[in-house]
């Protein structure tokens, strides 16, 4: 009786401590298909809604790339210093109701994010229905 109540005090203990970890700070990205770490994006508030902006191309062949395939404002714009996390605003353990920008081929998704754990975000992109689409996990950068 008392180690399953001492479990219970420890698991909301961990989980209230991942949930009172903020998104802000700058994250590693992987891409889900290659497993290899392309960039580091800063995920910063204004306005009360939450933005994400590449801010290091770790990739030295890419330092210069622009994005291309994007459209309207975007279009040609570097890759490097470009927000690619637009808008989302938070609900409960997570942050959701925006964009995300995939420059590889310049595609505007719906967005949501949320804390795997203090150091892992869980980024999913989809279209419609948050069924139909990707996650890639990010890392923060120490």
């Amino acid at each position: 009786m008392i180690k399953n109540l001492i479990l219970v005090f420890v698991l909301a203990f961990v989980t209230a401590g991942v949930h009172s970890q903020s998104v802000l700070g700058k994250w590693k990205t992987v891409d889900d298909k290659t497993g290899i770490t392309k960039s580091v994006v800063e995920i910063y508030e204004q306005d009360g809604k939450v933005y994400g902006k590449v801010v290091e191309i770790l990739n030295k062949d890419r330092q210069d790339a622009v994005c291309d395939q994007c459209e309207g404002a975007d279009k040609n714009k570097k890759i490097l210093g470009l927000t690619i996390i637009r808008g989302l605003e938070k609900d409960g353990d997570e942050y959701n109701g925006g964009h995300i920008l995939d420059p590889e081929n310049g595609k505007l998704y719906k967005c949501y994010i949320e804390l795997e754990a203090p150091n892992k975000l869980k980024v999913r992109g989809y279209i419609g229905f948050s069924l139909l689409g990707r996650s890639q996990f990010w890392y923060r950068v120490k």
